[in-house]
C-alpha cells in the first residue's frame, strides 16, 4: 500500500498522538463536538488526522480551519460557533418538538407533525421536484463558518472526507485540494432531501452508505499509532424491534455502522498480512483501535431526533460528547501508544470464527480488557 514519508515526531515524549474517524448522524454530530472539545483542551493530545463523514465532515473542517486561524482554541470556538449557527437556522423550521415532548423532557420528533409530515413527503417526492432549487440552509451556514483556503493550508492535521460516488456506489475520499465545500456537502448530502451534489460532472450523496468513516486514509497516510474511531451509532441494542419507528431506528443504526464494521475489518486483516515478512509493515502492525462512545445514552435517542437542532438539545449531545472523552482519557490514556482497547470480540466478532481467527492473530499475545477489549 502507499505510504507517505514519515515527518518527525510532533510530539513530545509525554503527549500522544492520535487519529481521529468522526462518524455521521445528523444532529448527533454534537456528540462529536462535545469530544473534540475535550481532546482540544487537552494538554497531552495531539491529533494527527481527521476522517470525517456528513456531520463528522463538517466537524472536521471546522476544527482544521479553526487550528490553522489560532490552535486548539480558536478550533473550539469555530465548532461552538458552527453548532450555534445550525441551531439558529433551525429555530423557525417545522420540524420540532410537540409541547408535550418538551414537558417531558424528550428530544424525539417521533410526534412531530412536521417531521411525519416531511418524512412522508420524501418518500412519495424527490428533491428535485419538492425543491428544484437545490436550497440548502447548512450549505450556506459551512460556506460562512469555514474558510477553505485555511482548511486546504492546514499543516496541523491532515482531513479526509468522504462520500458516496452515485454511479458506481463506491466511496470518494477527499483530501488536500480536493477538499471544498462541495466536497463537504457531498459528504452530507442525504438523497431523500437533497439533490445530489455534483463535483468534476459526477453525483455524489451522503458518504455514510459507504464509509462512516472511511479510516483507511488514516492508516496509510499519518503517523499516528492510535486510531480513535468516535461512533454516534450504538453498535449493539438488545432485544428484537416491533413497532415501525423502531424497526426504522435499528435499520438506520445497521446501515451506517456496518461500513464501520467492514473498515475495521479490513484494518485486522492488513495487520495479519503486515505480520508476514514478505509484507512486513512495522506501523500498521503496531497499529492500535480504541473508540470513544456514550452507548447506553445514544441508545436513548431515536433516528429522528438526528434532525433535532434545538440548542438544549446541541448542548446536551456536547456534554455527553465531553463526558465519553473525559471516561475514556481516565480509563485509558495510559494505554494509548502500548495496546488496544477497542471492544473487537465484543462488539465485532461474535461468532464469526473466520474473522475472530484473523482478529486473534492481529493481536497475538494480547489480553483482553473488562470491557471484552483486545488489548496490546
Amino acid at each position: 500500500m502507499p505510504r507517505r514519508q514519515n515527518s518527525s515526531c510532533r510530539t513530545s515524549p509525554q503527549r500522544k498522538l492520535v487519529d481521529l474517524g468522526l462518524q455521521g448522524g445528523g444532529a448527533h454530530g454534537a456528540f462529536t463536538w462535545g469530544v473534540l472539545d475535550r481532546l482540544l483542551a487537552d494538554d497531552e493530545i495531539d491529533i494527527d488526522g481527521i476522517s470525517g463523514t456528513s456531520a463528522g465532515a463538517m466537524n472536521a473542517v471546522v476544527l482544521a480551519d479553526g487550528l490553522s486561524r489560532g490552535g486548539p482554541e480558536a478550533a473550539r470556538e469555530g465548532l461552538a460557533l458552527f453548532w450555534k449557527r445550525v441551531s439558529e437556522a433551525a429555530r423557525f423550521s417545522p420540524v420540532q418538538r410537540t409541547p408535550l415532548d418538551r414537558l417531558l423532557g424528550r428530544w424525539t420528533l417521533d410526534f412531530s407533525p412536521g417531521y411525519r409530515a416531511l418524512d412522508l413527503f420524501s418518500r412519495l417526492v424527490s428533491p428535485y421536484e419538492f425543491n428544484p432549487l437545490d436550497l440548502n440552509p447548512l450549505r450556506d451556514i459551512v460556506a460562512e463558518t469555514v474558510d477553505f483556503d485555511r482548511v486546504r493550508a492546514c499543516t496541523m492535521v491532515k482531513v479526509f472526507v468522504t462520500a458516496t460516488h452515485v454511479p458506481t456506489g463506491r466511496p470518494r475520499v477527499f483530501a488536500g485540494r480536493d477538499i471544498t465545500l462541495e466536497a463537504v456537502m457531498a459528504s452530507a448530502c442525504l438523497p431523500f432531501l437533497f439533490q445530489a451534489v455534483e463535483i468534476d460532472g459526477e453525483p455524489y450523496w451522503d458518504g455514510g452508505f459507504m464509509g462512516n468513516p472511511v479510516l483507511q486514509p488514516l492508516v496509510e497516510q499519518t503517523d499516528a499509532r492510535d486510531l480513535v474511531v468516535v461512533q454516534i451509532n450504538p453498535l449493539i441494542r438488545s432485544g428484537t424491534p416491533k413497532s415501525a419507528r423502531d424497526i426504522l431506528n435499528r435499520v438506520n443504526e445497521i446501515s451506517f455502522n456496518s461500513a464501520l464494521l467492514n473498515g475495521i475489518r479490513s484494518i485486522l486483516l492488513l495487520k495479519e498480512l503486515a505480520r508476514e515478512a514478505d509484507y512486513a509493515d512495522e506501523r500498521l502492525s503496531q497499529l492500535m483501535l480504541h473508540r470513544i462512545h456514550a452507548e447506553e445514552e445514544m441508545r436513548e435517542l431515536g433516528v429522528s431526533s438526528k434532525m433535532n437542532a434545538e440548542w438544549a438539545f446541541l448542548q446536551h449531545l456536547h456534554d455527553l460528547g465531553w463526558h465519553a472523552a473525559e471516561r475514556f482519557l481516565a480509563d485509558h490514556r495510559g494505554d494509548l501508544g502500548v495496546r488496544s482497547t477497542y471492544p473487537l470480540e465484543h462488539m465485532l466478532w461474535g461468532r464469526d470464527v473466520v474473522m475472530r481467527a484473523a482478529a486473534e492473530a492481529a493481536f497475538s499475545g494480547e489480553d483482553e480488557t473488562e470491557d471484552g477489549a483486545v488489548g496490546r
